[in-house]
């Protein structure tokens, strides 16, 4: 009898398993349509871009390298200055913003989150900061970077401080259009994206293991680096992913604080596209875009990101 049972257990799965694959499957169209028009299709199309020749007045279709070797043309040597190509040069100091922004931005990140976490105990009140965190995304990423200005400015309003303190004698220069201000900005505009699932990681944490750490005779910073951080490190990785890959394609930022005299790989595709060199700029991207997947590829090693969500 409990042989039927099974028999016939196993055939009633066996048969609405087709009907279950296909509801499946109608649940995920809307999502693979919208990904493929909107991913995979243009992406397919700027790699397709990037293979054409061009001239002062049209693009040619073809299938050629000469984008990618005029990007990397004189990288393998220096040049008479000692210094790196043009291409090179510019990677480094977009990798350069982007290690700097995402410290910061971590370190910023990760004690706000533990803060409204483990030290705010009113869920209202963890509310209500966390609003408040949010406030600076309700205006426009322009305003909050020219907001900068009047305070940064030779006149502005932390050289008048400094120099009423008499801390220095003249307007200091870096303050403003320089590679302090892009970091600054970066900061600002990107800590959010940091807050996020650093904060919704430590939400998740069961507190009675604080509470074992705590039996157990381990200090604040004992339980702070051997319990909290590995168990909020899918957070960390999700924001870490967030800022590197808006920092590494941002151009609007490093042109606005940077006063237009820092490069950028972002930068350069922007000029180059104002210049209708399409292929180019194309091959560029391609380039920038197999760089972040790399370092991508790097922060997923760390943490089965689909295994912890």
């Amino acid at each position: 009898m409990s042989n039927i049972s099974i028999s016939t257990a196993t055939a009633n799965s066996g048969s609405t398993s087709p009907t279950r694959t296909i509801k499946a499957w109608w649940q995920a169209a809307p999502f693979a349509l919208v990904f493929l028009l909107f991913f995979l299709i243009p992406l397919v199309l700027i790699a397709m871009v990037s293979l054409w020749n061009f001239n002062e007045y049209e693009l040619i279709p073809a299938i050629s390298p000469r984008n990618y070797l005029a990007i990397f043309d004189g990288c393998s040597h220096l040049t008479d200055n000692g210094d790196l190509c043009v291409t090179l040069s510019t990677y480094l100091s977009t990798l350069k913003f982007c290690f700097l922004v995402w410290v910061i931005t971590l370190l910023i990140g990760f004690s706000v989150a533990y803060f409204l976490a483990f030290h705010v105990r009113s869920p209202g009140m963890q509310t209500l900061l966390f609003v408040l965190c949010t406030v600076p995304f309700w205006t426009s990423n322009v305003i909050r970077m020219i907001s900068w200005v009047p305070l940064l400015g030779r006149n502005g309003l932390v050289n008048d401080a400094l120099m009423g303190l008499g801390v220095v004698d003249s307007p200091v220069e870096w303050l403003l259009f320089s590679q302090f201000s892009v970091v600054l900005a970066f900061v600002h505009l990107y800590t959010m994206f940091m807050i996020v699932p650093i904060f919704n990681s430590m939400m998740r944490i069961d507190r009675s293991l604080l509470e074992a750490a705590s039996d157990s005779g381990a200090s604040g910073w004992q339980t702070l680096w051997n319990v909290i951080v590995p168990l909020s490190r899918t957070g960390i990785i999700i924001g870490s992913i967030f800022v590197i890959t808006i920092v590494m394609g941002d151009f609007v930022t490093i042109g606005v604080m940077g006063g237009q005299q820092i490069a950028s790989v972002g930068k350069i595709i922007q000029v180059q596209t104002s210049y209708l060199q399409f292929p180019l700029a194309a091959a560029n991207a391609m380039i920038l875009l197999a760089v972040v997947l790399m370092i991508i590829y790097g922060l997923t090693r760390l943490v089965d990101i689909r295994k912890e969500l």
